[in-house]
């Protein structure tokens, strides 16, 4: 293991392509902590330091993508949520727009301008989501009401045109940190964004894990960090777990050549969806919140029945049936999900264009809804198992007083799992390439 770490460092275009990478997540974990224009760095500092359970439901989500920055108001407080976003809702716009899906299917020039709606898409949503930031900052209630006079005054300056610097820069940011993505991905070492969110969510472990040592002490502590680790061995248990559907190609003469006759599979994982429906099902839960939130009475006026039920269950997650509300909302949209990103009549027609059928199976529909067939009940488990893990965070909020940014669960330990699978899967081969010998044995 540590002579194929040595490798990496004694192969120059390796160490080059590894040291670049270092170097942007270096400059976006300093940018992160750059406060925005007319920000009072040190009542937001005090805010965060008070805080006992740090932020809740999509607010926790965006706060735990941007490594802590959103809370902070940085500069690059919206992270990477507006690219994430954009990029679902591409997806999404394929199966409502078909120009969209002809774009998906004209190669490497469709996906050139798909990735340029993206990037269009990324910027507006910046624009709106630092807008909506810097309203609730000016209103008072970023940090929920604390009672603490420094929570409620965050901003030196509530003029308009201080507003609009603002969002201009935090916009900015989010351009920015596009472009670290995408210069990691062509330059550096795995898929830029995505090592973007590793480093935002790495770079909040070691805060929580100090937060659990001080509230519940050293036995606690070990306790957690115990069984975080055979979280994240099961996790990457379930990941790597797959269904082989075994794929056969006959034999065909084009001209004098033979072509076919090979044998393959096609990986249906059981977690096929990934993270996606636990932003999705975070995202929902989180709008009763927003409605209640928008909806509290004058100073000396008593709150309406609907909004004391909406903040009594479904805003905090240490009641029984928020967990509930999320864990079904979860598998709902893994299915969804699924269903949407796994065609099996496209995958069908595709094996029967090219000759392949899979054994004791029909070529076409009936491929189609054995692969249907194959789905569904693959889907459930991977549902049941994202619904357990997000679960985790809210489990830990209610028992060992963690927030919901608690490092072994939910987004965070999926994400961590992934993105860090898949980049040492491209080191590997890209050791394999040049020395026969990968990181792995």
């Amino acid at each position: 293991m540590f002579s194929a770490v040595a490798r990496i460092f004694r192969t120059p275009d390796l160490r080059r392509k590894l040291g670049f990478t270092l170097g942007i997540i270096a400059i976006y974990r300093l940018g992160a902590h750059v406060p925005a224009p007319f920000v009072d760095y040190p009542n937001v500092q005090a805010c965060i330091a008070g805080q006992a359970s740090g932020a809740s439901g999509l607010l926790s989500l965006v706060n735990l993508f941007s490594g802590g920055a959103l809370l902070q108001l940085s500069i690059f407080a919206l992270g990477v949520m507006p690219y994430i976003t954009a990029t679902i809702i591409s997806q999404l716009l394929r199966v409502v727009i078909p120009h969209f899906e002809a774009l998906h299917q004209e190669g490497q020039a469709g996906q050139s301008k798909l990735t340029q709606y993206t990037r269009y898409l990324t910027i507006a949503l910046a624009l709106l989501q630092s807008t909506t930031l810097i309203t609730v900052a000016r209103s008072g209630q970023l940090f929920g009401v604390t009672g603490v006079p420094e929570c409620e005054q965050v901003l030196t300056n509530s003029a308009w045109w201080a507003q609009v610097l603002m969002i201009i820069t935090m916009t900015a940011g989010t351009g920015l940190i596009m472009w670290f993505a995408e210069l990691v991905t062509e330059r550096g070492i795995g898929n830029g964004m995505s090592i973007l969110i590793f480093t935002s969510i790495a770079a909040t472990f070691p805060g929580a894990m100090a937060a659990i040592w001080q509230s519940r002490g050293f036995e606690v502590f070990l306790l957690v960090l115990a069984v975080g680790i055979v979280v994240m061995a099961l996790v990457v248990f379930v990941e790597q777990s797959q269904r082989r559907i075994p794929v056969q190609y006959a034999k065909r003469m084009v001209g004098r050549r033979t072509y076919g006759g090979t044998n393959t599979y096609i990986p249906i994982k059981v977690n096929m969806a990934g993270v996606i429906p636990v932003i999705f099902a975070s995202s929902l839960l989180y709008i009763p919140a927003l409605i209640a939130q928008f909806n509290q009475p004058a100073v000396g006026e008593e709150p309406a029945a609907w909004v004391v039920w909406i903040t009594q269950y479904l805003t905090t997650g240490d009641n029984a049936l928020y967990m509930l509300v999320y864990f079904l909302l979860i598998i709902g949209f893994t299915y969804f999900y699924v269903a949407i990103t796994f065609n099996p009549v496209e995958v069908a027609d595709n094996m029967k264009k090219y000759g392949g059928f899979i054994p004791g199976i029909r070529a076409g529909r009936p491929t189609a809804e054995y692969l249907d067939y194959v789905l569904t009940r693959i889907t459930l488990p991977g549902s049941i198992y994202l619904g357990l893990i997000a679960l985790i965070p809210l489990v830990a909020l209610s028992t060992v007083g963690a927030n919901q940014n608690f490092p072994f669960g939910g987004a965070s330990i999926l994400i961590i799992v992934g993105v860090g699978l898949e980049t040492v899967k491209q080191i590997d081969a890209q050791l394999q390439q040049r020395h026969y010998e990968g990181l792995l044995r």
